[in-house]
């Protein structure tokens, strides 16, 4: 049967709760007993981790227009990651952060020939690719139109036109060749994410007119947010 608790243990309780956060689970065993449980270190490292999030740059930043050089592993120690998983992980959660459904690495300001996409679970059931050294070797002649946004542009909304389809090459966060050919969203994101690749932005994609009106949409989009709209 379980001990009764008087209002004197539940006040040693109390006293040891900051042990809970030094690695310390305080255990009442009798009248005046207290001993301590260690927590296993990798769950308290777990615990303690942080997700890394990186700032987008400007869309007028100038390394947003340039074609970025074939990836290369031994670079990432300049930037601070520790493999291709870890540049992986950063680059996906801050796409998530931003609400994106696909993320190049020059958009964070990194000279990396490499992007991730997907995590929407009704595309694919939220299969998640990160992407090295990209390339496209084929594309459908049927084309279809749909409206795309970008993180570099937030709250920007254009019609683009494109490859229903598409068939890719690219290594993965673990350096495995893959070959696919992709369809619907995944193509369209993938199409769009590697023309970052080569220093294109969706906007030079359409029609001064086009664009025009489209930056007219967000600033009202803007406005009424600002007086207390909802984003439609």
């Amino acid at each position: 049967m379980a001990e009764k608790l008087t209002p004197e243990k539940i006040e040693e309780i109390a006293k040891n709760f900051e042990k809970i956060q030094e690695n310390k689970i305080p255990i009442i065993k009798g009248e005046k007993e207290t001993v301590t449980q260690k927590i296993d270190p990798k769950i308290l490292q777990a615990k303690k981790e942080e997700k890394r999030v990186l700032p987008l740059i400007k869309p007028t930043d100038p390394r947003l227009l340039m074609q970025v050089a074939p990836f290369i592993d031994d670079t990432l120690k300049e930037f601070d990651f520790k493999d291709r998983l870890d540049l992986s992980k950063v680059m996906y959660d801050t796409m998530v952060k931003y609400g994106g459904l696909g993320l190049s690495a020059n958009q964070v300001g990194l000279p990396y020939r490499m992007f991730v996409m997907g995590g929407h679970p009704q595309i694919e059931d939220g299969k998640v690719r990160s992407v090295f050294n990209p390339l496209i070797n084929d594309v459908s002649k049927e084309t279809v139109n749909f409206k795309e946004g970008c993180l570099s542009f937030p709250f920007l909304f254009l019609t683009i036109n494109r490859p229903k389809w598409c068939s890719v090459k690219y290594t993965d966060q673990h350096g495995k060749k893959i070959e696919e050919t992709l369809h619907g969203m995944s193509a369209r994101v993938f199409q769009h994410e590697n023309e970052h690749m080569n220093g294109y932005v969706f906007t030079a994609l359409v029609s001064k007119f086009k664009l025009e009106r489209a930056q007219k949409a967000r600033a009202k989009m803007l406005k009424d947010y600002a007086r207390g709209g909802a984003i439609k």
